[in-house]
This record gives C-alpha cells, structure tokens and sequence, in this order.
C-alpha cells in the first residue's frame, strides 16, 4: 500500500473546457502493448503538426518542462471511456491535476493510477494560473488531507471526493496491490461460498 499525503511540484495550465480523452490521447495510440509510452502521445495532435513539428502549446513550452501538477478547466477528461487518458498524461510526468470539474470515468481511471483529482473554481484557477504564468519555477503543494493547495504564501481551499481522498490517506487507491496483499483472505472467503 502506497499512502498519498501530499504532491509537490511546478505547475502548468492547459486550457479549455471539455477536453475530452479524444484529445488527451488519440485513438490511433490506444493500440500501444503497454502504457510505457503513453505520455509521449499526450494531446498529440494539439501538440503537433502532422510532420510532427511542434505547435505553439504549454506542453511544449521549456518553461513547464518538468511540471507535475496540471491545472484544466471544466469537464476534463469527458468522452469516451479509456483509462489511456490518464495514463498517458502520468507518464507525461503529472501527479495530479486541478480543475473546475473531472469527468466521472476519467476520476475513477486517475484514482487506479494513484493521480489526486482536485477542483477549485474558476476564479481561484485563474488566480493560480496567472501566478504559475508569472512564475513557473514556484512549487505548488497539494495537501490531500486539509484539502489545500499552497502557492507563493497564498493557501487556496480545493474539493477532492471523500472516497478519492480517503483511498489515498489509508493507501487503498490501488486495488491490485489491495488484492495482491490479502490473497490468503480471498482464498478462505471462496472456500466459504456456497457455490
């Protein structure tokens, strides 16, 4: 079991509302073996020409280079269902992400994965923003127990779930490790069964 307490890191804005998984990871990736190089394919296609030049995008911009926490708008990660999305932007290096509102599937595929999902209001994001605009190199701190984020002396109240945030103070967020660790539990629990 992993306990998630806090993430630190430098922040970095993506804009938009509805950004969907479509857009996050296109589809044409989603035949990769493995997630090992998802977050190469991160918004790819917002990212990239089609010769593969880069477009003018924060993702792309050297001053975020290294960002772990992504700030987006509202109803991030809407479409379809695929946990690639939040897989593919882990692996870009994010580990965790503020919003005006999340998706329900994308919330539950960012939980499995160990990725705190907080949301803010607009006002309080576009503050937020503009500090890590003015500033990238000032580390955010995410407090997932007081449900806080503190940036450049300013402490802003954010929303996590209850059960997101619960699951990442007790270390229960990742269910394969859960069941790995009780497997002698499993195992007499079935034999009781009568089927």
């Amino acid at each position: 079991m992993t306990i998630i307490k806090e993430v630190k890191g430098r922040g970095i804005t993506v804009p938009g509302a509805d950004l969907d998984t479509d857009r996050i990871i296109p589809a044409r990736f989603l035949k990769e073996i493995s997630f090992e190089n998802m977050g190469n394919y991160l918004f790819y296609d917002v990212r990239f020409e089609a010769d593969q030049t880069p477009k003018q995008h924060p993702l792309n911009d050297i001053k975020y280079l290294g960002a772990s926490v992504m700030i987006v708008g509202r109803n991030f990660g809407c479409g379809s269902s695929r946990e690639h999305a939040p897989q593919a932007i882990h692996r870009f290096g994010i580990n965790a992400l503020i919003g005006e509102s999340f998706a329900e599937i994308f919330s539950g595929n960012c939980k499995a994965i160990g990725v705190p999902l907080f949301t803010a209001s607009k006002a309080v994001l576009d503050d937020i923003s503009k500090i890590i605009e003015a500033d990238p190199s000032l580390e955010l701190h995410l407090d997932i127990e007081k449900k806080q984020l503190t940036l450049n002396q300013k402490t802003y109240s954010l929303t996590i779930a209850d059960s997101h945030r619960e699951s990442f103070l007790k270390g229960y967020w990742n269910v394969l490790t859960l069941l790995k660790e009780n497997t002698k539990k499993i195992k007499e629990t079935s034999n009781n069964l009568n089927y």
